[in-house]
């Protein structure tokens, strides 16, 4: 006779370790932006953005040095998202270039790549900061962090992850050594580079300014800088 199975208790990964402006400054209260409209990702916050099917999102790298963690999920299913391990399995490459589908958890394109204006470094390997990797760099108290930008986000528009997916981090150079390690360096992309990717679905995105101040990878002053964004 076979055992019970044993079920575990669940706890959604939805509420941040720590709060900041983001979770009191959404760009409207659904995250339903104006059309043609540029909008400010603060430095160290997150934004999150409803895109209905067909509308393209213009991200823009306003000084040329800041990362960007990205995210996106499905509008009517949020257990569907953008997946970095299935993005490299469908493309068969580390790295999405202009006209890649970028793909969810089920296998479904939910947004096109459509222009990068930047020489085409991102990560997809690395998942997002969080207070536990800024405690192992030897911070004490609270350091905002793209893993809370990311539920903050959410939240503002009433919305709630219940985990954090490995983002996109457009602009993050972070090259596979020969010897298989990782490299942690600064951006190559140059002021106002930006990119756009196209909705394939109803979708909500959400965009981190990267907080990191420890290692150069904004730049090698490690001063964390604001971005822009616009839906055309």
């Amino acid at each position: 006779m076979s055992e019970k199975v044993k079920q575990l208790p669940y706890e959604d990964n939805g509420e941040p370790e720590g709060l900041n402006a983001t979770l009191t400054s959404p760009i409207a209260a659904d995250g339903r932006p104006e059309p043609g409209k540029r909008y400010i990702v603060p430095a160290r916050q997150g934004r999150a953005v409803r895109l209905a099917q067909g509308q393209r999102l213009k991200i823009i790298n306003t000084y040329g040095s800041q990362v960007c963690d990205f995210w996106a999920f499905n509008a009517s299913s949020p257990r569907e998202f953008l997946s970095m391990e299935h993005l490299r399995t469908w493309l068969s490459r580390l790295t999405p270039v202009v006209g890649d589908p970028l793909v969810t958890n089920h296998r479904r394109t939910i947004l096109t790549f459509l222009e990068d204006t930047s020489p085409g470094v991102h990560d997809t390997l690395l998942t997002s900061c969080d207070i536990y990797r800024y405690q192992k760099l030897g911070v004490e108290g609270y350091h905002d962090n793209c893993a809370d930008n990311l539920r903050m986000a959410l939240k503002a528009i009433k919305l709630r992850t219940a985990e954090v997916p490995s983002p996109l981090n457009l602009w993050m150079n972070n090259p596979v050594q020969a010897d298989g390690s990782i490299g942690w360096l600064t951006p190559v992309s140059k002021p106002d580079d930006y990119v756009v990717f196209g909705a394939e679905m109803d979708c909500i995105v959400v965009m981190s300014a990267c907080p990191q101040d420890l290692v150069p990878v904004n730049g090698k002053d490690c001063q964390p800088a604001d971005l822009h964004f616009e839906v055309i």
